[in-house]
């Protein structure tokens, strides 16, 4: 791969942010806000995609599915913006037998043509991705983070299949600069980078935890994984996300990121609360001064239940 010149310090940061399905009543509430007063937010970053899955979704992974709004009103609320929806089937075990869901071949059908923008499917199986290009051709792929590829050899095998149009790598890969930086122009288009997770940086579980998830979602009957990490008892804290060696602060976008050429990052959170991903987004998105009015705003609203 060859190295390319820095980027232009004037391009967007597209952020794609969690819940899809989860937090449907949320978004209905911060989408008109963030549009409606661009002025209140960073003119340098965008909402390039929301992403998720409906509770009891077969190829669902990563996280469990939740939220059981309606697939039509999600499509809608995404299409009035000019958002694209990612669907989240990221179950690293399925087989053959497993893609003639009905449910989740409906929702194909229901998102494959996205508007104005096309809609993506966040994908783990080779098997999955090839049965969805065949049967819904419309769709653009993104390789999961539930690969968890930590090997710099495996980042630029996989950037290089035509297949995905990005690629997420693990998080402990964020901070590789060096390394990152030698990427042609192409390849740093398609990575997209996991901004704030807390695992633990020194997991080596961290693909248990994936395949734990997709066993559930498929029925299967397992004990819950173990967390190795030294304070898994404290749950996802934002404070101590910020000082994991992956995190990507707003600065670092602003002054690393974007200079270097990369422009795609993802922000976790489908299932931590929608509080909590309100906070995300005042860091990631809003300007200081107006984090108290968009906060608000959401939180003073009757519709939204927070939490």
């Amino acid at each position: 791969m060859q190295s390319s010149s820095a980027a232009d310090k004037t391009q967007t940061a597209y952020f794609s942010l969690p819940g899809l399905f989860e937090f449907y009543d949320f978004y209905k509430l911060f989408l008109p806000l963030f549009y409606e007063h661009r002025e209140w937010f960073y003119p340098w970053c965008d909402i390039g995609s929301v992403y998720g899955a409906p509770g009891d979704c077969l190829w669902g992974g990563g996280r469990v599915g939740a939220g059981d709004n309606d697939a039509k009103e999600v499509k809608a609320l995404m299409q009035d913006y000019g958002i694209s929806a990612r669907l989240t089937f990221s179950n690293s075990l399925l087989k053959k037998e497993h893609l003639s869901d009905r449910k989740c071949n409906e929702l194909c059908a229901q998102f494959e043509h996205g508007g104005t923008v096309k809609n993506g499917i966040i994908i783990y199986s080779d098997l999955l991705m090839d049965y969805i290009h065949k049967q819904y051709p419309e769709f653009y792929f993104v390789s999961s983070t539930t690969k968890v590829i930590t090997e710099w050899d495996t980042l630029c095998s996989e950037l290089n299949r035509k297949e995905f149009q990005y690629v997420v790598p693990d998080f402990r890969m964020n901070n590789n600069s060096k390394k990152l930086n030698t990427l042609n122009d192409e390849c740093k288009k398609k990575v997209e980078f996991l901004c704030n997770e807390c695992c633990w940086f020194n997991c080596t579980d961290r693909k248990a935890c994936y395949e734990n998830v997709s066993r559930k979602v498929l029925g299967e009957a397992c004990a819950d994984h173990t967390c190795i990490s030294p304070d898994a008892d404290e749950g996802y804290v934002f404070s101590k996300a910020m000082k994991n060696p992956g995190f990507i602060s707003i600065e670092a976008i602003q002054h690393v990121y974007l200079p270097m050429g990369f422009t795609q990052f993802k922000i976790e959170g489908r299932s931590l609360g929608s509080a909590l991903v309100l906070e995300f987004l005042l860091y990631y998105l809003t300007k200081p001064e107006y984090q108290l009015q968009v906060r608000e705003k959401m939180y003073l609203n009757s519709e939204l239940d927070l939490f």
